[in-house]
């Protein structure tokens, strides 16, 4: 019986492990540190930016939703662009143009704004495909 017992512990606690990793990475880190958006929560955050939570905009929508959010930090436009193209399809979204990505039937554009002192700003704009 105490065998049975400790078997059953022991499968709670593997079946509890799943829980405790989404609930890491829905807080904006997954395993291995890498940061998300917080309002797209399945696109990496590059590392060099900081999300501007008040710059957030969530609309749902029956034709689906419209999720707007920027990022700073003083990183070159290239460099941005570049990271995504190399993170974005791992995550299953495929180019679609500079900036441009599109996954299921909606698309994920980034659009940059040059600021003073070399600061960019990089807005996250998740739509449906059109």
């Amino acid at each position: 019986m105490p065998r049975l017992t400790a078997l059953i512990i022991a499968f709670a606690l593997l079946a509890a492990a799943p829980s405790a990793v989404w609930a890491q990475s829905r807080a904006g880190q997954s395993q291995a540190g890498t940061a998300f958006l917080s309002v797209i929560d399945d696109v990496p955050l590059m590392p060099g930016l900081a999300e501007r939570p008040d710059a957030a905009v969530v609309f749902d929508k029956p034709e689906g939703r419209i999720v707007e959010t920027e990022a700073t930090g003083r990183l070159a436009r290239a460099e941005v662009l570049k990271f995504y193209a190399a993170s974005l399809p791992q995550l299953g979204w495929r180019a679609r143009g500079e900036g441009r990505f599109l996954r299921d039937r909606e698309e994920l554009a980034l659009s940059f704004v040059s600021g003073p002192g070399g600061a960019l700003t990089v807005r996250f704009t998740l739509s449906p495909d059109r």
